[in-house]
């Protein structure tokens, strides 16, 4: 807990820079954002975003993300404690889509708290100019870049990848979006 989106992204291009090649970036929610982020600065050869979390300048924001999202904004502690969810609040952001036996057994399973920063980050990103959840959309050098939405995902709703697929098929590069 406590990395800004800034910090994981460096860490992370840092790994590209040691490659023989610029690789393919495959992301889910924040993971999404960064290999956006890190698509924009040219370091992909193509990219596949994942329920993408919104970067600055994504205005689409339903109220099943602000529920989601709610647990972490409500109790942000950004320095060293991770956000806990309930069963009640596992289930509505991440397994809202599969039966109550199936989340039970995912939050009891795989449930971990995590960092509130990078959900306060994207949340505040529009009204702060030095956001570090700005990606470079103008970037000529970006690789292909896939987005895909779920269409029944309540963390990143579809509406929200739909409005960064309007931001990021002004790019030169070839974008498509799905939803599944």
């Amino acid at each position: 807990a406590g990395k800004h989106v800034k910090q994981v992204t460096s860490h992370y291009a840092g790994g590209i820079t040691k490659l023989t090649g610029p690789p393919m970036l495959i992301g889910n929610r924040f993971g999404g954002h960064i290999a956006q982020k890190l698509a924009g600065e040219g370091k992909d050869d193509v990219t596949v975003a994942i329920d993408p979390a919104q970067f600055q300048g994504v205005t689409a924001l339903p109220p099943e993300a602000l529920k989601s999202g709610a647990p972490a904004l409500l109790k942000f502690n950004h320095t060293k404690h991770g956000v806990t969810l309930t069963q009640e609040q596992f289930n509505y952001g991440w397994a809202n889509a599969v039966s109550d036996d199936e989340a039970k057994h995912l939050y009891e399973t795989f449930h971990v708290p995590g960092s509130g920063l990078p959900i306060f980050q994207a949340a505040t990103a529009n009204f702060n100019p030095f956001a570090e959840t700005k990606v470079i959309t103008d970037n000529d050098d970006r690789g292909p870049l896939l987005l895909i939405a779920g269409a029944e995902d309540h963390t990143v709703p579809q509406a929200v990848v739909e409005n960064e697929y309007k931001i990021q098929q002004k790019n030169v590069g070839h974008t498509e979006i799905a939803v599944i």
